[in-house]
């Protein structure tokens, strides 16, 4: 019987910033067991001054004064599912994700977002959270006490290990393993495949989103705390009906989604596209040439992110009008 394991946000959990396959795995677990992974998101330069009364995940202090800052993102893990080798995918089903905070933020910096030159000034906003309505609220807008925006909770960050001659990886750029993803697609309900690349899969997830636009254009969403509930699944030799898995690909109850990551958005656009009518071809009789226009005619090619150093595009293709 498939188990569940909890692995809590501690010093010991987490990495700050970095992927490795040297990184020894905090948990091991059989393929198909679910793990409960508790997220948190921050450095103590986004923390919230003591008169807003917003209360800080306990573990972030400890977090900030013990853990070595290698690069961007605090994340949880990894996790190592027995089996896993090279060439093999991990299936990903995203079957829960809690609201792990009241509040979350919003900022921007110097020389990074996708307008640095018009910003070139800090702005961080807190911005209080009704975890049982799933609703934040803006301090801006057209009506008398802000905007309300509606909850729809993702995790920035879920990837595996990269392959080892790679070495240690900042976690702000996306890339084959997965990663700094940033696709507000990847919902409660969601399936993510990520190609393994070396013994274990070590799998690791953080950088919890309440709410984000396509485009994540100032370089932050609704950075919150976050708890995700994982069933980790191996597909052997990237699963029986597809060639080996090369990049991230996910489904959601709704859409198939290919990703393409590049420094170039015409390049990012171009991966997408060639992993969409891949996807297309080993599934149905259409040739590369009919995927091709399909996709010219029936999918919707989205802008994920533009602020990692990698840019984000995913296509975007509805169930049933194939298969």
């Amino acid at each position: 019987m498939p188990e569940t394991h909890t692995i809590p946000a501690t010093p010991e959990t987490v990495r700050w910033g970095a992927f490795d396959a040297s990184f020894p795995p905090v948990a091991t677990v059989a393929s198909g067991d679910l793990v409960v992974l508790e997220c948190v998101s921050g450095g103590p330069e986004v923390l919230p001054p003591r008169e807003a009364m917003l209360a800080v995940h306990p573990a972030l202090p400890r977090i900030h004064a013990a853990c070595p800052r290698l690069g961007a993102h605090i994340i949880t893990g990894p996790v190592a599912v027995e089996g896993a080798e090279p060439g093999d995918a991990l299936r990903v089903d995203i079957e829960k994700i809690e609201l792990g905070a009241d509040w979350g933020y919003c900022g921007f910096r110097p020389l990074v977002g996708t307008l640095p030159e018009d910003f070139p000034f800090r702005r961080v906003l807190h911005i209080p959270v009704d975890r049982e309505r799933r609703v934040c609220r803006l301090p801006f807008g057209p009506r008398e006490g802000g905007t309300e925006l509606h909850l729809a909770p993702f995790f920035g960050v879920m990837g595996v290990a990269p392959p080892r001659d790679w070495g240690q990886i900042n976690t702000k750029e996306p890339r084959a393993h997965g990663g700094n993803l940033d696709n507000k697609e990847l919902v409660e309900g969601t399936t993510l495949w990520l190609p393994v690349w070396t013994e274990g899969a070590l799998f690791s997830a953080g950088d919890g989103h309440g709410v984000q636009g396509d485009g994540e254009v100032c370089i932050n969403a609704l950075e919150m705390c976050l708890t995700g509930h994982f069933r980790l699944t191996l597909e052997k030799g990237g699963g029986p009906r597809e060639p080996a898995l090369r990049f991230p690909r996910a489904e959601t109850p709704t859409h198939y989604v290919s990703m393409g990551m590049n420094e170039d958005l015409d390049l990012a656009m171009k991966q997408a596209l060639r992993e969409m009518i891949a996807f297309i071809v080993a599934r149905t009789n259409l040739s590369a040439a009919d995927a091709y226009q399909f996709c010219s005619l029936a999918v919707d090619f989205r802008v994920t992110q533009t602020v990692n150093g990698e840019k984000g595009v995913h296509g975007m293709l509805r169930k049933g009008l194939l298969f």
